[in-house]
């Protein structure tokens, strides 16, 4: 099958993800529930803007990869489709996950809850890549690029980690969080150099 309409499907999706986060960032308000016009009412969103800054990023990674991923691709197999729409769900997701952690002010539950929606996703993209693997083969231009994916790897065992320092104190999650985050805004050139060669 053709690529093309997953990888417009998914662009379709990843832009409302990035639409329902910002639309869940509400008017601050003062004291008497009249729209807040100072630097003070804006100052209590921080915790909700920290996380959609953080969420904005993720999402732009995953939108980032996933297409490199499919300028590698020449056609897709069901299972593939099945693979992407499993991402798409977990990624779905990330609103929930980041509105949740930010109205809260980062507490444990919902910090957890955030990794643990990161470490899924980052499962799911694994087995998308797979899946689009096994329909290309190893000695394609896609299993040239993606080589042994260590970034891929390392991410899934700091979310790990992250998860459990956000047990411990929460901030130390959202800093592992931000630490895979920094990893994977380098952009990873793999799939254009194989292509470019």
């Amino acid at each position: 099958m053709h690529k093309g309409r997953l990888e417009a499907f998914s662009d379709g999706v990843l832009a409302i993800i990035i639409t329902i986060m910002v639309l869940e960032m509400k008017v601050p308000h003062s004291h008497d529930e009249v729209a807040g016009a100072s630097f003070t009412d804006l100052a209590a969103l921080l915790p909700v803007f920290f996380s959609y800054v953080l969420s904005f990023v993720y999402v732009g990674i995953y939108w980032n990869n996933h297409h490199h991923l499919f300028q590698a691709t020449t056609r897709v197999g069901g299972g593939a489709l099945w693979a992407n729409l499993h991402l798409l769900f977990w990624l779905s997701l990330r609103p929930f996950a980041t509105g949740w952690m930010g109205e809260n002010h980062f507490a444990q539950a919902t910090v957890v809850l955030y990794g643990a929606v990161l470490t899924f996703a980052a499962v799911a993209y694994y087995i998308l890549v797979r899946a689009l693997l096994a329909h290309h083969g190893p000695d394609s231009a896609l299993g040239k690029a993606i080589g042994a994916d260590f970034k891929g790897r390392i991410s899934l065992v700091i979310y790990l980690v992250g998860i459990g320092l956000a047990l411990v104190q929460p901030w130390l999650g959202v800093a592992t969080y931000s630490v895979v985050a920094l990893i994977w805004l380098v952009p990873d050139r793999r799939i254009e150099r194989t292509l470019t060669h």
